[in-house]
């Protein structure tokens, strides 16, 4: 490997917008997100999932399957 091309790694601290903070590897000094694994639907539980069954239902009697 090439030497001095590479990016520094080092601890970086994360702020999330919901007020959690941790530490993570990263060539930057500072992040701030929006969201986190804390507060974003898909992680929480909270997101709302749309009726597929109809959909499945439809395309399968669109395709005659």
């Amino acid at each position: 490997m090439k030497k001095e091309i590479h990016a520094n790694y080092q601890t970086t601290s994360v702020k999330c917008s919901c007020g959690n903070e941790f530490e993570v590897q990263s060539s930057k000094d500072k992040l701030n997100l929006e969201s986190c694994s804390q507060c974003h639907p898909a992680y929480t539980g909270k997101n709302k999932s749309a009726k597929t069954a109809g959909r499945v239902d439809r395309f399968n009697k669109k395709y005659n399957i």
